[in-house]
């Protein structure tokens, strides 16, 4: 299912303001990409972009190319919400539906694609959703209570596993732990490690020691001042950004001196 992205010249615009510009970069498969970097310097913009989430905002726009495995997520005739199929989201704070079962909420997405299940089918694809999230044995006996019921990092697992239901290719996730405490922020990064042997992940966080913990290559946003775009700074393996980098602005930022 795991494919790789190539980001080339990307651009992106709300109206005529640029606000990330010219980013090339190469997602691999099966692996772990961090996006790091100051408040607002584009990386949630840059994340948004690679499942087309940003042109929910009016006036917002793109240009260059993002290609999956060969083929342009820009392109002429695509769906942007075929797109979002392929490419799953879970964002910063857990919002799962709080009206909706814990099954429900994992059948969510698969519904809203008009995708019809039989009972035994339901229950297999809630079960095997929940144990690729790591919840399965923590919830397999109130499958019928709501999804607001459960602990935060419990929901965070939850919204992961109503993403994989879909069986998407690569899934995003935009600060995921930032809402938790450090048990559940190590159950999501240890679910991460184990998620990347079946999808491409892409990750923003502005904890730094969970990108080096998670990730297999890190990339270093930056930006020259209010009203400049973000720029990419640096792209390598993660042991390099954090022990080597070859730009004194990662530099300084991995090591604390930034600002």
């Amino acid at each position: 299912m795991s494919k790789r992205i190539d980001v080339r010249n990307l651009n992106v615009y709300y109206g005529d303001f640029l606000a990330v510009e010219d980013v090339t970069m190469t997602i691999e498969p099966c692996s772990v990409t961090a996006l790091i970097g100051p408040s607002g310097c584009g990386k949630s913009t840059f994340l948004r972009t690679l499942n087309r989430m940003h042109e929910v905002i009016p006036g917002a726009r793109v240009t260059g190319a993002a290609l999956m495995d060969g083929q342009n997520l820009y392109g002429p005739g695509v769906d942007p919400v075929q797109v979002r199929r392929q490419i799953g989201m879970v964002f910063q704070r857990p919002n799962p539906f709080p009206t909706m079962s814990i099954a429900d909420n994992v059948l969510a997405g698969v519904k809203l694609n008009n995708r019809r299940l039989g009972r035994e089918e339901s229950q297999d694809l809630v079960e095997r959703s929940l144990r690729g999230a790591n919840l399965w044995n923590e919830v397999k006996d109130r499958l019928d209570r709501p999804g607001s019921s459960l602990s935060g990092g419990q929901q965070q697992r939850l919204c992961i596993a109503r993403a994989i239901a879909v069986k998407p290719d690569v899934v995003l996730m935009d600060e995921p732990c930032s809402a938790l405490d450090p048990i559940s922020t190590l159950a999501i990064e240890d679910l991460i490690y184990e998620l990347k042997n079946d999808y491409t992940i892409v990750i923003v966080t502005h904890n730094m020691q969970q990108a080096a913990r998670v990730s297999d290559k890190t990339g270093f946003f930056n930006i020259a001042g209010t009203g400049k775009p973000g720029k990419l700074i640096e792209y390598a393996a993660t042991d390099k950004i954090f022990s080597n980098p070859a730009n004194e602005q990662t530099e300084r930022y991995v090591s604390g001196k930034f600002g």
